[in-house]
């Protein structure tokens, strides 16, 4: 299952951003989205995904960058709740 969906609905919300524009390779900057607005953003999807986000900085330029990080955290976090 990817989060990508789920990331685009809530780019939607969040930053009056039209879902034709979010596609997997849709650069993060070229959407007017600055590194606070990521950071927020992914705060934001810890708590409507209920998932921890590693402590490590991990570099995030696209959208797609975006659901592969939430993709292995989530089956990861998963894997270790078995």
């Amino acid at each position: 299952m990817s989060s990508l969906q789920t990331i685009q609905r809530m780019m939607v919300e969040q930053f009056d951003l039209k879902l034709e524009d979010l596609s997997p390779d849709a650069q993060l900057e070229s959407l007017g989205l600055d590194s606070l607005s990521v950071i927020e953003f992914m705060f934001s999807l810890e708590d409507e995904l209920k998932i921890k986000l590693p402590d490590e900085r991990v570099e995030i330029k696209t959208v797609g960058d975006v659901a592969n990080l939430l993709d292995k955290i989530i089956a990861g976090q998963k894997g270790s709740a078995s």
